[in-house]
């Protein structure tokens, strides 16, 4: 049996129409108030038999900073997918994303090594590795430092992966995935989605920042492979960076704008340009009560440089990524087909 962690996201959806597609038992942690429509969604865009999938999954209820809790759920578990964490870049949920991604990957390590689980895979993110100085590619062995200028979201997933490791100095076999940005479909009002919808609408603005990019089912996939028994003895207590390519923000919107047939965004924000909006949209939600819109976190580093090398998990095992043009142009043909 499998237990599956973040089973109702982006990652976690995908992760799960794969292992049960491939006649997989799986065991799927959910809160009381999660949402389960979006990942008989996600089934939908790849069966036309969504819900007999669906209905394979054995959910059950439970809280992953509650140790017992854990300890209870993962008891008959031979692997464990841990794709669960909180993502925000507003400040007021810096203490409560750090506290549950953290204390929440220790607990359910802690578990895992309880039951003597054979296999464990963490989603990670390219957001716990460090940065070159000379402008080369980031590799899994650029180290991540300490900055006053680390989002919250990226201590978490460092201190998080930090857990894992001491997981495996501890005895836990297990393999640790950084993508860059995830590319797929799903709930189009959140996460990367989101700029699809955001460009449908006739997103205006454009920054000439880089980073790498890759499709949510290859990093599925590149997964799932690494646990497979074939693989996991010579790749277990290591990285692997998931990165199909490297492009700028403006050669991406252009190229969704492209898919959807909208026009491209034509007005570059600058860093200026970028902390008068998020100073601009704090003010706004001091009077209105709301969040802001954008936040000094979601922007900051927009127009920086950050290049990511995924060659490792090619040289390890029988993987090939996705071409970026047709996963862009696919997720575009699902969001249209969504609206229609």
């Amino acid at each position: 049996m499998i237990f599956v962690t973040g089973g109702t996201g982006l990652v976690g959806s995908h992760v799960l129409f794969d292992l049960l597609n491939s006649g997989k038992k799986v065991r799927v942690l959910k809160r009381a108030t999660s949402n389960l429509k979006w990942v008989n969604k996600v089934f939908s865009y790849y069966t036309d038999q969504p819900n007999e999938l669906f209905d394979q999954i054995e959910w059950v209820e439970g809280d992953i900073l509650d140790y017992h809790s854990m300890e209870e759920l993962l008891a008959g578990a031979n692997e464990v997918y841990h794709c669960a964490a909180i993502v925000s870049f507003h400040a007021n949920d810096r203490d409560s994303m750090l506290n549950n991604n953290v204390k929440g990957t220790a607990n359910l390590i802690n578990a895992a090594i309880h039951h003597k689980v054979k296999k464990f895979c963490h989603v990670s993110s390219i957001a716990a590795l460090g940065k070159t100085q000379d402008g080369s590619e980031i590799n899994e062995d650029t180290y991540w430092t300490p900055s006053k200028q680390k989002s919250g979201y990226s201590l978490s997933k460092f201190f998080s992966e930090m857990e894992v490791w001491r997981g495996i100095e501890e005895g836990l076999d297990a393999v640790i995935v950084n993508p860059s940005i995830v590319l797929g479909p799903g709930n189009w009002d959140i996460g990367s989605p989101k700029l699809f919808q955001a460009i449908g609408k006739g997103l205006k603005y454009y920054t000439k920042g880089e980073t790498g990019f890759v499709d949510v089912r290859d990093v599925s996939n590149a997964m799932i492979l690494l646990m497979d028994d074939q693989n996991f003895g010579q790749n277990k207590n290591q990285r692997f960076i998931l990165n199909a390519g490297n492009m700028s923000y403006q050669d991406f919107f252009n190229k969704i704008a492209d898919a959807l047939q909208k026009p491209r965004p034509r007005t570059f924000a600058s860093d200026m340009v970028l902390q008068m909006a998020w100073r601009a949209a704090r003010l706004a939600s001091f009077f209105s009560g709301k969040r802001p819109q954008i936040t000094k976190e979601a922007v900051s580093g927009s127009n920086r440089i950050n290049r990511y090398n995924g060659q490792k998990i090619q040289k390890a095992i029988d993987f090939k990524y996705r071409n970026l043009d047709e996963t862009i142009t696919d997720i575009a043909g699902l969001f249209q087909k969504d609206l229609s």
